[in-house]
């Protein structure tokens, strides 16, 4: 004999407010490591022809807690950085833009009715480098994946017009498998380092 359709619908609610959400916004200091991106010569080029710099970051974050301490994150990024140029001793440099979508898991040391929240967390993505006088509807940027991990805190701050607030800190480090642009002599792994605060919804 089938439940009756109201038991099943009970406790099917009971599972969805069961979890909770957050909405994020954050901002501050994209590090760049292993800088240089290569040449555009065959030949007696270097490294470092082509490099890029550190700048700011900003961008915001969707986060499902599913557990006490189990949550999911999806997040979109953008970096404002320079690609600086030093081929034949000419040193230039210019803005540069770069995308971020990544998704990962969160672990909460606390539970999720608590005030403070420490975490740590890691998942995959993909940057999209854009070149000056390129955008990311031309189609002109360089995609490439990541892994990525880090740790940080939420706190919650207080209540207004019936919903919690809260800000937190993130430090991240992004691994990617391939530099942009594949140009010659591109050697190593592209590190970005992420150091940022924000502020955010949670319901």
């Amino acid at each position: 004999m089938k439940p009756p359709l109201a038991i099943v619908a009970l406790a099917f609610s009971g599972a969805v407010f069961a979890q909770s959400g957050e909405f994020w916004f954050s901002a501050g200091e994209s590090i760049i490591e292993n800088k240089g991106i290569g040449t555009t010569a065959p030949i007696g080029g270097s490294p470092n022809d082509f490099s890029l710099g550190n700048g700011f970051r900003f961008g915001f974050r969707f986060d499902l807690d599913t557990r006490e301490h189990l949550g999911y994150e999806m997040s979109y990024f953008y970096s404002r950085s320079s690609l600086m140029s030093n081929v034949a001793g000419a040193s230039s440099s210019t803005g540069f833009g770069i995308h971020t979508v990544s998704g990962d898991a969160l672990w909460h040391f606390i539970k999720r009715d608590e005030r403070v929240r420490p975490f740590v967390m890691g998942g995959l993505g993909f940057s999209n480098f854009v070149p000056p006088g390129s955008s990311v509807s031309s189609g002109g940027g360089s995609n490439e994946f990541q892994i990525n991990y880090g740790a940080g805190v939420k706190v919650k701050v207080g209540s207004k017009w019936g919903k919690d607030w809260g800000i937190r800190a993130d430090v991240r480090q992004f691994q990617y498998f391939n530099k942009p642009f594949g140009l010659y002599l591109s050697n190593g792994k592209l590190q970005q380092t992420e150091a940022t605060v924000g502020f955010g919804l949670l319901f």
